[in-house]
């Protein structure tokens, strides 16, 4: 087994693409390991007002907050602010959404196992959803 290094600034950053995010969403790539390791991260800027979309993962998915203010939610439950510092974990198959308030950018690195299965992006975070108050 050779060891691996990713050089900052060889990977290209991407746009978060318009049918899983809304707003200005920036994602850098940290990892994906070779079989039989199944770690997949990404470093993940929203401008103010970006999200994902609602989405859930096959084993979960854990966020560590990095800078900024941001919001995370299940479906059907009121958003909870993050901040720099706190890590989250959403369990499997758990439908949620995270991203930036509406007036704070935030940048987390978030880290989901993909051994059988991808993450499955739904439907888009309606208004009312992003702008319900933060429990």
């Amino acid at each position: 087994m050779t060891l691996i290094i990713h050089r900052n600034g060889e990977r290209a950053n991407v746009a978060g693409p318009a049918n899983s995010f809304t707003g200005t969403v920036t994602i850098s790539p940290v990892i994906s390991t070779p079989k039989p390791a199944s770690i997949r991260a990404v470093d993940v800027t929203f401008a103010p007002g970006g999200r994902t979309f609602w989405h859930r993962h096959p084993l979960g998915q854990t966020l560590r907050v990095m800078s900024g203010m941001g919001l995370v939610a299940l479906r059907g439950e009121a958003p909870q602010v993050i901040r720099p510092g706190d890590t989250v974990f959403i369990p499997p198959h758990v439908e949620h959404w995270h991203g930036a308030t509406a007036t704070t950018a935030m940048n987390h690195i978030a880290f989901q196992e993909e051994p059988d299965g991808e993450t499955v992006w739904l439907d888009e975070v309606s208004e009312d959803d992003f702008t319900r108050t933060p429990a």
